[in-house]
């Protein structure tokens, strides 16, 4: 069970291609506030090295999307994976 399981569920239940959440709107889902580190692009992003796994990235990945940060700093885009690339852990 991981802190990041509200934010999967969450996804796991959205029908869109693309969405965008504000950092508020994330907080409400996981019932926490973020780590500052959550302002970095690369909290977010998918990562490149399975030994830099995150419970986030996880949460997001296993929810069926991909996370990017916004240029702006003010909140995520989340975009669906392909049905290829989508493999929940469950």
């Amino acid at each position: 069970m991981s802190d990041y399981d509200p934010l999967r569920e969450y996804l796991s239940q959205q029908t869109a291609i693309e969405l965008v959440l504000t950092f508020d709107q994330i907080e409400d889902i996981l019932g926490f506030a973020l780590p500052r580190a959550s302002q970095r692009a690369t909290w977010w992003e998918k990562e490149r090295n399975p030994e830099n796994a995150r419970p986030q990235r996880d949460a997001i990945r296993d929810g069926g999307y991909e996370a990017t940060r916004l240029g702006d700093g003010k909140g995520v885009r989340f975009r669906k994976l392909s049905a290829g690339r989508f493999r929940p852990k469950h």
